[in-house]
Protein backbone atom coordinates (compact mmCIF):
# COMPACT_ATOMS: atom_id res chain seq x y z
CA UNK A 1 0.00 0.00 0.00
CA UNK A 2 1.46 3.73 -0.97
CA UNK A 3 0.42 5.63 1.93
CA UNK A 4 0.40 9.40 0.87
CA UNK A 5 -2.05 12.27 2.38
CA UNK A 6 -4.77 13.08 0.10
CA UNK A 7 -5.14 9.84 -0.44
CA UNK A 8 -4.84 7.58 2.06
CA UNK A 9 -7.90 7.37 4.48
CA UNK A 10 -6.80 7.64 8.45
CA UNK A 11 -8.95 6.43 11.40
CA UNK A 12 -7.87 7.39 14.72
CA UNK A 13 -9.48 5.99 17.75
CA UNK A 14 -8.73 7.34 21.38
CA UNK A 15 -8.52 11.12 21.57
CA UNK A 16 -6.98 11.84 25.18
CA UNK A 17 -4.10 13.33 26.12
CA UNK A 18 -1.92 12.26 23.70
CA UNK A 19 -3.99 11.24 20.74
CA UNK A 20 -5.92 14.31 19.91
CA UNK A 21 -2.65 16.40 19.32
CA UNK A 22 -1.23 13.01 17.31
CA UNK A 23 -4.32 12.89 15.21
CA UNK A 24 -4.32 16.56 14.52
CA UNK A 25 -0.68 16.41 13.61
CA UNK A 26 -2.00 13.72 10.72
CA UNK A 27 -5.14 16.20 9.50
CA UNK A 28 -2.13 19.15 9.17
CA UNK A 29 -0.27 16.74 6.90
CA UNK A 30 -3.31 16.61 4.80
CA UNK A 31 -4.78 13.20 6.16
CA UNK A 32 -8.97 12.52 5.72
CA UNK A 33 -9.19 11.26 9.23
CA UNK A 34 -12.65 9.85 11.05
CA UNK A 35 -12.69 9.35 14.42
CA UNK A 36 -14.16 7.56 17.51
CA UNK A 37 -13.69 8.20 21.13
CA UNK A 38 -15.72 6.67 24.08
CA UNK A 39 -16.68 10.46 25.43
CA UNK A 40 -17.41 12.19 22.25
CA UNK A 41 -16.63 16.04 23.18
CA UNK A 42 -12.92 15.12 23.60
CA UNK A 43 -12.81 14.81 19.79
CA UNK A 44 -14.59 18.03 19.14
CA UNK A 45 -11.29 19.75 18.73
CA UNK A 46 -10.43 17.01 15.52
CA UNK A 47 -14.32 17.62 14.42
CA UNK A 48 -13.58 21.60 14.08
CA UNK A 49 -10.47 20.68 12.32
CA UNK A 50 -12.25 18.80 9.84
CA UNK A 51 -12.70 15.14 10.95
CA UNK A 52 -15.62 13.18 10.61
CA UNK A 53 -17.01 11.22 12.96
CA UNK A 54 -17.81 7.40 12.78
CA UNK A 55 -20.38 5.93 15.81
CA UNK A 56 -17.66 3.12 16.74
CA UNK A 57 -14.37 1.74 16.11
CA UNK A 58 -15.28 -1.03 13.31
CA UNK A 59 -17.31 2.39 11.69
CA UNK A 60 -13.91 3.97 11.76
CA UNK A 61 -12.34 1.07 10.30
CA UNK A 62 -15.06 0.29 7.73
CA UNK A 63 -14.06 3.73 5.93
CA UNK A 64 -10.45 3.51 6.43
CA UNK A 65 -7.20 2.48 4.86
CA UNK A 66 -5.15 2.69 8.29
CA UNK A 67 -6.55 2.72 11.80
CA UNK A 68 -4.39 4.36 14.97
CA UNK A 69 -5.74 3.13 17.92
CA UNK A 70 -4.34 4.75 21.38
CA UNK A 71 -6.51 3.57 23.99
CA UNK A 72 -6.04 2.72 27.79
CA UNK A 73 -5.81 -0.69 29.20
CA UNK A 74 -4.83 -4.08 27.46
CA UNK A 75 -8.50 -4.94 28.08
CA UNK A 76 -9.55 -1.60 26.01
CA UNK A 77 -7.52 -3.00 22.97
CA UNK A 78 -8.68 -6.18 23.27
CA UNK A 79 -12.00 -4.65 23.21
CA UNK A 80 -11.54 -1.83 20.35
CA UNK A 81 -9.20 -4.84 18.01
CA UNK A 82 -10.74 -7.43 18.61
CA UNK A 83 -14.39 -7.27 19.89
CA UNK A 84 -17.59 -7.73 17.42
CA UNK A 85 -17.07 -3.84 16.91
CA UNK A 86 -13.75 -3.57 16.46
CA UNK A 87 -11.67 -2.81 13.89
CA UNK A 88 -10.42 -5.94 12.59
CA UNK A 89 -14.52 -6.88 12.33
CA UNK A 90 -14.67 -3.49 9.91
CA UNK A 91 -11.19 -3.97 8.16
CA UNK A 92 -11.04 -5.02 4.54
CA UNK A 93 -8.19 -7.27 3.32
CA UNK A 94 -5.26 -4.85 2.70
CA UNK A 95 -5.80 -2.52 5.68
CA UNK A 96 -3.26 -1.65 8.30
CA UNK A 97 -4.26 -1.28 12.16
CA UNK A 98 -1.37 0.33 14.26
CA UNK A 99 -1.68 0.37 18.09
CA UNK A 100 -0.06 2.62 19.45
CA UNK A 101 -1.17 2.02 22.82
CA UNK A 102 1.44 0.63 25.43
CA UNK A 103 -0.61 -3.10 25.88
CA UNK A 104 0.84 -6.61 26.64
CA UNK A 105 3.20 -8.25 24.15
CA UNK A 106 1.10 -11.25 23.74
CA UNK A 107 -1.74 -9.06 23.06
CA UNK A 108 0.10 -7.39 20.12
CA UNK A 109 1.11 -10.87 19.04
CA UNK A 110 -2.42 -12.15 19.03
CA UNK A 111 -3.78 -9.41 16.99
CA UNK A 112 -1.20 -10.02 14.67
CA UNK A 113 -2.19 -13.14 14.36
CA UNK A 114 -5.65 -12.59 13.84
CA UNK A 115 -5.38 -9.81 11.51
CA UNK A 116 -3.27 -11.81 8.86
CA UNK A 117 -6.11 -14.42 8.77
CA UNK A 118 -8.20 -11.43 6.91
CA UNK A 119 -5.44 -10.21 5.17
CA UNK A 120 -4.73 -7.08 7.56
CA UNK A 121 -1.75 -5.97 8.59
CA UNK A 122 -1.09 -5.08 12.43
CA UNK A 123 1.67 -3.21 13.72
CA UNK A 124 2.37 -2.42 17.35
CA UNK A 125 4.19 0.92 18.07
CA UNK A 126 3.96 2.05 21.45
CA UNK A 127 5.49 5.79 22.37
CA UNK A 128 7.27 7.68 24.36
CA UNK A 129 7.30 11.24 24.92
CA UNK A 130 3.97 11.94 26.94
CA UNK A 131 1.85 14.95 25.62
CA UNK A 132 4.80 17.56 25.28
CA UNK A 133 6.14 14.96 22.87
CA UNK A 134 2.95 14.30 21.14
CA UNK A 135 1.61 18.49 21.04
CA UNK A 136 5.56 18.76 19.56
CA UNK A 137 5.42 15.73 17.51
CA UNK A 138 8.60 14.91 19.02
CA UNK A 139 7.30 11.36 20.16
CA UNK A 140 9.36 8.32 19.98
CA UNK A 141 7.78 5.78 18.44
CA UNK A 142 8.77 2.08 18.96
CA UNK A 143 7.16 -0.07 16.32
CA UNK A 144 7.03 -4.04 15.20
CA UNK A 145 5.44 -5.76 13.00
CA UNK A 146 5.84 -6.20 8.87
CA UNK A 147 8.61 -4.05 7.66
CA UNK A 148 6.99 -3.17 4.42
CA UNK A 149 4.12 -1.77 6.35
CA UNK A 150 6.26 -0.38 8.43
CA UNK A 151 8.22 1.40 6.14
CA UNK A 152 4.80 2.55 3.80
CA UNK A 153 3.99 3.88 7.16
CA UNK A 154 6.91 6.85 6.76
CA UNK A 155 4.64 10.03 6.07
CA UNK A 156 2.97 9.22 9.33
CA UNK A 157 5.58 8.35 11.81
CA UNK A 158 7.47 11.37 10.35
CA UNK A 159 4.20 13.24 11.47
CA UNK A 160 4.58 12.18 14.63
CA UNK A 161 7.29 11.76 16.08
CA UNK A 162 11.14 12.24 16.19
CA UNK A 163 12.39 8.75 16.42
CA UNK A 164 10.90 6.16 14.94
CA UNK A 165 12.53 2.33 14.77
CA UNK A 166 11.71 -1.23 14.11
CA UNK A 167 12.75 -3.49 16.26
CA UNK A 168 10.96 -6.44 14.66
CA UNK A 169 8.08 -8.72 14.59
CA UNK A 170 4.84 -8.39 16.40
CA UNK A 171 5.11 -7.71 19.91
CA UNK A 172 8.73 -6.14 19.60
CA UNK A 173 7.18 -2.90 19.66
CA UNK A 174 6.20 -3.54 23.45
CA UNK A 175 8.74 -5.22 24.51
CA UNK A 176 10.66 -2.23 23.41
CA UNK A 177 7.95 0.02 25.59
CA UNK A 178 8.85 -2.02 28.48
CA UNK A 179 12.21 -1.30 28.52
CA UNK A 180 11.21 2.44 28.30
CA UNK A 181 8.60 1.92 31.25
CA UNK A 182 11.29 0.23 33.42
CA UNK A 183 14.26 3.32 32.62
CA UNK A 184 11.53 5.76 33.47
CA UNK A 185 10.44 4.14 36.96
CA UNK A 186 13.64 3.84 38.29
CA UNK A 187 14.62 7.60 37.11
CA UNK A 188 11.36 9.23 38.81
CA UNK A 189 11.91 8.36 42.38
CA UNK A 190 15.62 9.34 41.35
CA UNK A 191 14.60 12.85 40.12
CA UNK A 192 11.33 13.02 43.15
CA UNK A 193 14.30 11.98 45.84
CA UNK A 194 16.97 14.81 44.41
CA UNK A 195 14.35 17.28 44.71
CA UNK A 196 13.12 16.83 48.17
CA UNK A 197 16.77 16.58 49.34
CA UNK A 198 17.45 20.28 48.08
CA UNK A 199 14.42 21.37 49.31
CA UNK A 200 14.98 20.43 52.51
CA UNK A 201 18.49 21.75 52.42
CA UNK A 202 16.83 25.05 52.03
CA UNK A 203 18.08 25.47 48.00
CA UNK A 204 16.61 27.55 45.12
CA UNK A 205 14.93 24.15 43.27
CA UNK A 206 15.19 26.11 39.93
CA UNK A 207 18.66 27.58 40.56
CA UNK A 208 19.38 23.40 41.25
CA UNK A 209 17.95 22.04 37.74
CA UNK A 210 19.96 24.68 36.41
CA UNK A 211 23.32 23.04 37.36
CA UNK A 212 22.41 19.30 37.52
CA UNK A 213 19.73 19.17 34.45
CA UNK A 214 22.39 19.50 31.90
CA UNK A 215 25.21 17.19 33.36
CA UNK A 216 25.34 14.00 33.88
CA UNK A 217 22.47 13.86 35.82
CA UNK A 218 20.15 15.04 33.32
CA UNK A 219 17.47 13.17 32.17
CA UNK A 220 13.83 13.90 30.10
CA UNK A 221 11.98 13.88 33.52
CA UNK A 222 14.11 16.22 35.63
CA UNK A 223 14.28 18.41 32.57
CA UNK A 224 9.99 18.39 31.62
CA UNK A 225 8.83 17.00 34.96
CA UNK A 226 10.99 18.61 37.64
CA UNK A 227 10.05 21.89 37.01
CA UNK A 228 6.37 20.86 37.04
CA UNK A 229 6.99 19.32 40.72
CA UNK A 230 8.80 22.45 41.86
CA UNK A 231 5.58 24.47 40.47
CA UNK A 232 3.02 22.27 42.22
CA UNK A 233 1.51 21.20 38.91
CA UNK A 234 0.83 17.61 38.88
CA UNK A 235 -1.41 17.78 35.69
CA UNK A 236 -1.45 14.38 33.46
CA UNK A 237 1.19 14.00 30.59
CA UNK A 238 0.84 10.47 31.34
CA UNK A 239 -2.33 9.21 34.06
CA UNK A 240 -0.10 7.08 37.56
CA UNK A 241 -2.94 4.52 36.59
CA UNK A 242 -1.56 3.63 33.23
CA UNK A 243 1.92 3.99 34.40
CA UNK A 244 1.36 1.33 36.99
CA UNK A 245 -0.46 -1.05 33.93
CA UNK A 246 2.65 -0.87 32.14
CA UNK A 247 5.16 -1.76 35.36
CA UNK A 248 2.41 -4.67 35.53
CA UNK A 249 2.38 -6.01 32.48
CA UNK A 250 6.62 -5.01 31.97
CA UNK A 251 6.82 -7.14 35.70
CA UNK A 252 4.74 -10.12 34.57
CA UNK A 253 7.06 -10.24 31.30
CA UNK A 254 10.13 -10.55 33.31
CA UNK A 255 8.69 -13.17 36.03
CA UNK A 256 8.16 -15.01 32.50
CA UNK A 257 11.58 -14.69 31.40
CA UNK A 258 13.12 -15.77 34.49
CA UNK A 259 14.29 -11.85 35.17
CA UNK A 260 14.50 -10.49 38.79
CA UNK A 261 13.83 -6.63 38.61
CA UNK A 262 13.72 -5.24 42.02
CA UNK A 263 14.18 -1.49 41.04
CA UNK A 264 11.25 -1.87 39.25
CA UNK A 265 9.12 -4.08 41.69
CA UNK A 266 9.45 -1.35 43.95
CA UNK A 267 8.90 1.24 41.78
CA UNK A 268 5.52 -0.04 41.19
CA UNK A 269 4.93 -0.56 44.98
CA UNK A 270 5.45 3.24 45.40
CA UNK A 271 3.36 4.37 42.80
CA UNK A 272 0.26 2.21 44.30
CA UNK A 273 0.82 4.30 47.62
CA UNK A 274 0.80 7.05 45.02
CA UNK A 275 -2.66 5.95 43.69
CA UNK A 276 -3.96 4.77 47.03
CA UNK A 277 -3.81 8.64 48.11
CA UNK A 278 -5.99 9.40 45.15
CA UNK A 279 -4.09 10.52 42.65
CA UNK A 280 -4.12 7.77 40.02
CA UNK A 281 -5.29 10.30 37.70
CA UNK A 282 -2.63 12.85 37.79
CA UNK A 283 0.65 12.48 36.13
CA UNK A 284 3.74 9.72 36.81
CA UNK A 285 5.75 13.00 38.99
CA UNK A 286 2.72 13.25 41.46
CA UNK A 287 5.02 10.17 42.52
CA UNK A 288 6.86 13.16 44.43
CA UNK A 289 3.30 13.98 46.63
CA UNK A 290 3.82 10.58 48.24
CA UNK A 291 7.57 10.58 48.63
CA UNK A 292 7.09 14.12 50.39
CA UNK A 293 4.64 12.38 52.58
CA UNK A 294 6.69 10.03 54.09
CA UNK A 295 9.23 12.48 55.51
CA UNK A 296 6.41 14.96 56.52
CA UNK A 297 6.21 17.61 54.08
CA UNK A 298 2.97 18.35 52.67
CA UNK A 299 4.75 19.52 49.09
CA UNK A 300 0.97 21.09 47.55
CA UNK A 301 1.00 23.87 50.72
CA UNK A 302 4.14 24.70 49.80
CA UNK A 303 5.27 28.13 48.16
CA UNK A 304 6.57 27.23 44.79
Amino acid sequence: MQIEPGKTRIGWIGTGVMGASMCGHLIARGFSATVYNRTRAKADRLLNEGAAWADSPRAVAECSDVVFTIVGFPRDVREVVLGPDGTLAGSKPGNILVDMTTSEPSLAIQIAAAAQEKGVVSIDAPVSGGDVGAREARLSIMIGGDGEAVEALRPCWEALGKTFVRQGGPGAGQHTKMVNQTLIASNMVGVCEALLYGYRAGLDLNRVLESVASGAAGSWSLSNLGPRIIQNNFDPGFFVEHFIKDMRIALDEADRMGLVLPGLALAKQLYLAVQAQGCGRRGTHALHLALASLSGIDWTRRAP
